[in-house]
């Protein structure tokens, strides 16, 4: 698979016989089925990872979006839904919002695990077989890298040991290298010892 240009691999883990891996590069350029975008409740774009997904996938991300807003209102921390990809190389985004960083008191790490949770289980709803992560809450809502690197790795390792599911392969997609470095360590730590050759 072709999933963009210019990647540093990490570590690749097995879990559940679903291929969970690490890489740094670009998530917009990934080809996996869908890719997850850290978006805002508004679903209206915005900076970072969003901002750029909304760009390189051109208007139609942006008009589903509206016609769920309209639908359904904003959507809340925790939760996700999915849109076509437009232009990009990944058939669907889907849109999921993390919780702001407000000291680690009001239920920050939950709600980072469900936009996770959230993100598989409207894939493996849709068929999916495969989907792209990135940092989600660690640029403008402030949640520390470290910590939400374990969060995230928990979460999703947690949902794949659940049950089977059509989802085949996992990618944590991180665009520096010091949030790389996080989730390769933190996938490590969980793998636990299922670390593909």
């Amino acid at each position: 698979m072709d999933s963009g240009a210019m990647e540093k691999q990490a570590i690749a883990v097995s879990v559940n016989g679903v291929r969970v891996s690490v890489v740094q590069g670009d998530i917009t350029r990934q080809a996996t089925d869908a890719i997850v975008n850290a978006a805002n409740s508004s679903l209206m774009g915005g900076g970072g990872v969003d901002g750029a997904i909304h760009r390189a996938g051109g208007p139609v991300i942006l008009e589903e979006c509206r016609q769920i807003v309209s639908r359904q209102g904003r959507l809340p921390a925790g939760k996700a839904v999915i849109t076509r990809g437009g232009n990009l190389k990944a058939g669907f985004v889907i849109h999921t919002v993390g919780p702001v960083w407000r000291g680690g008191n009001r239920e920050e790490q939950k709600l980072l695990a469900s936009a996770y949770r959230e993100s598989l289980k409207v894939a493996a709803e849709n068929g999916l077989e495969s989907i792209s992560f990135p940092s989600i809450s660690t640029g403008a809502y402030g949640y520390p890298v470290t910590e939400a690197a374990k969060v995230a790795i928990n979460a999703v390792v947690s949902f794949l040991r659940e049950g089977v599911t059509s989802i085949k392969e996992v990618v944590f997609v991180l665009f520096d290298a010091a949030t790389f470095q996080s989730y390769a360590s933190g996938l490590g730590e969980a793998a636990g010892g299922s670390k593909e050759s």
